[in-house]
């Protein structure tokens, strides 16, 4: 069994929905645990309460992680609390509430939103761990993806899009950062039953008969690929991407 004992996790979108799933998953394999959220609401409290409830250690930052001024205050709060970064795990990103709609319909400054937040705080929070990591000389960044670069979905080409540039970074980032030993890979979850999944669309008529597993997702189902990624029995994985969406897509 591996094991996470004493490793710094900084988890962006933390505080709820799939990033707390993680964030709780990460702590019970013993990571301590800063959440760069800008959702300051109960959710978090809750969060934070249930990964000091494990004794480990949960700060949080309020961070828009598509501005470079908030992403390297992130790192360095979290280098001043703890004394190190081991992990990052860039799971912010803007889904919830999402309308679908034609390709030609999508207002610019959503479309533009959209790739600032996923595709640009991606960037800027790998960024910033940067010098922590390279100093430390191994880090661990694991970008959340998503099963729609691979499939596509109506309605949403703006999210896919900006799924695909994560992949395409990733693969990247790993070329670059494998010298310093920093391994970077990437999870793509499958639709899961989550808040912001309902809130654009009925989760309870989703149509799981192409999916071998046969049922839908949940949060904790993506769980198990990040944390075996941030820890050491992955150290020779780097620029991959994990599908986990119960065999919907193979590859």
């Amino acid at each position: 069994m591996f094991t996470l004992e004493n490793k710094v996790a900084i988890v962006t979108g933390g505080g709820r929905g799939l990033g707390a799933k993680l964030s709780l998953g990460l702590s019970l394999l013993g990571a301590h645990i800063f959440i760069a959220t800008n959702d300051i609401d109960s959710n978090l409290s809750k969060t934070i309460e249930e990964i000091k409830s494990l004794n480990k250690s949960a700060q949080f930052l309020e961070v828009d992680v598509s501005n470079k001024e908030q992403t390297l205050a992130m790192a360095e709060e979290a280098y001043n609390k703890f004394g190190r970064i081991d992990i990052l795990v860039n799971n912010a990103a803007l889904y919830y509430g999402l309308n679908r709609r034609p390709v030609n319909e999508i207002p610019p400054e959503e479309w533009d939103r959209v790739m600032q937040v996923n595709v640009k705080g991606t960037w800027l929070c790998t960024c910033a761990v940067l010098p922590f990591m390279k100093k430390q000389g191994k880090g661990k960044i694991i970008n959340i993806a998503s099963e729609v670069f691979f499939t596509g979905s109506h309605g949403f080409p703006h999210y896919v899009a900006s799924k695909g540039a994560v992949i395409g970074l990733t693969r990247a980032l790993a070329a670059e950062l494998g010298p310093y030993n920093i391994c970077v890979n990437a999870v793509a979850p499958g639709f899961l039953d989550t808040e912001a999944s309902r809130t654009i669309a009925d989760v309870q008529r989703y149509d799981t008969s192409r999916t071998p597993l046969g049922r839908l997702g949940m949060p904790e189902d993506i769980v198990g690929a990040v944390v075996f990624l941030a820890s050491d029995a992955a150290d020779f994985i780097t620029g991959q991407t994990i599908v986990v969406d119960g065999g919907r897509y193979m590859h």
